[in-house]
């Protein structure tokens, strides 16, 4: 009698679980892009991540179960092969039947070239990149257009990635080495910090979608206009709060470029030509000595790199040290991943240079 009576109502508390049965299989690379998705995907169903964190995106190796998911995928959301290049052989291999979306390849992404120098030339951030890529009519990623892009302009320092090998031969691949570590050519791929770049991915992940699941499409569309709206509601805010600060901060390494160019800040230099690498010494006694003849108010910080080479350069300058991280390592993952990764940015830009 207990059985049976409680069996009705077992069964309809499982039918009230949400079920992404038939939702699309989607695949994204890092927590940002996870975030977009999930926002866009929200009330239908959850996108996996292959990074990690804590890991960087610029070098990893695929786990047993990253292959699994990238071999079951209808869709693969990735910045591209600027941040990932161990990622494109992959993708060619085992996403070969899924829908293939670059997002820094994508129709009106605002695309910024790495900053050269130690100390950069702020005039560096007044100007956006198209890179003579001409993306009309190009909304259709497929897999086999998203890995025939011309790449010869997204030159990869050898300071930045070697020390990691992936088994992979990138050809396609032109890596313009400065062995003076002074320099760092090419497309810059941290474009989730900007704003605007969020708002564009969300409508054309929300469009993607919709081509792989019809009867979802309208889902799509809503939640990536409310992503959106969230969006433009936070950069008001912080844009407020940010027109209150002042004075000039180093970055340890460049990824912050979007963000700047986003809220008209200006950053002197970075410590670290890439995360992959520790920076010369000739690096850090010049940053140390622009450090100490400019009005710098403070320096990041990022949590997984070492906190005495922040110590080295500020040593006998009274400037703040706070941490930030590009990647939101310790933001819970989910459909307000976005948004809560530029408040979180933001905030640190408020807390150093508010010291």
């Amino acid at each position: 009698m207990f059985t049976r009576s409680l069996l009705p109502a077992v069964l309809l508390g499982v039918s009230a679980l949400p079920t992404f049965a038939d939702a699309p299989r989607v695949v994204t690379d890092i927590a940002p892009v996870q975030g977009l998705v999930a926002r866009v995907m929200a009330g239908v169903g959850e996108p996996d991540v292959l990074v990690p964190p804590g890991a960087s995106p610029h070098g990893y190796s695929l786990r047993p179960s990253d292959a699994r998911a990238l071999s079951s995928s209808d869709a693969v959301f990735w910045i591209g092969d600027e941040l990932e290049p161990w990622l494109a052989d992959s993708l060619s291999e085992l996403a070969a039947e899924a829908t293939i979306v670059s997002l820094l390849d994508a129709p009106g992404t605002t695309r910024l070239d790495f900053r050269e120098g130690v100390v950069f030339a702020q005039s560096d951030h007044d100007h956006d990149h198209d890179h003579g890529h001409d993306h009309e009519g190009d909304h259709d990623h497929d897999h086999e257009d998203g890995h025939d892009h011309d790449h010869a302009d997204a030159h990869h320092d050898e300071d930045e990635h070697a020390h990691y090998d992936h088994g992979h031969d990138h050809d396609d691949h032109d890596h313009g080495h400065d062995h003076s570590g002074h320099s760092h050519e090419g497309l810059d791929p941290h474009a989730w910090l900007s704003p605007q770049n969020g708002k564009q991915w969300l409508a054309l992940i929300a469009e993607e979608l919709a081509k792989i699941d019809p009867a979802n499409a309208e889902i799509y569309q809503s939640n990536a206009l409310a992503g959106q709206a969230e969006i433009d509601e936070l950069v008001q805010s912080l844009g407020a709060e940010l027109e209150q600060t002042d004075g000039q901060f180093v970055v340890f390494h460049d990824a912050y470029q979007y963000f700047e160019t986003s809220f008209g800040l200006k950053s002197l230099g970075a410590i670290s030509l890439g995360d992959a690498s520790d920076p010369s010494v000739a690096r850090v006694a010049e940053i140390r000595d622009a450090i100490l003849a400019a009005d710098v108010s403070c320096v990041f910080s990022e949590p997984q790199f070492n906190p005495g080479l922040v110590r080295t350069v500020t040593e006998g300058a009274e400037v703040a040290s706070v941490v930030i991280d590009p990647l939101g390592t310790k933001i819970e993952a989910g459909a307000s991943f976005y948004t809560d990764l530029l408040a979180d940015t933001g905030a640190r830009f408020v807390e150093c240079l508010s010291n």
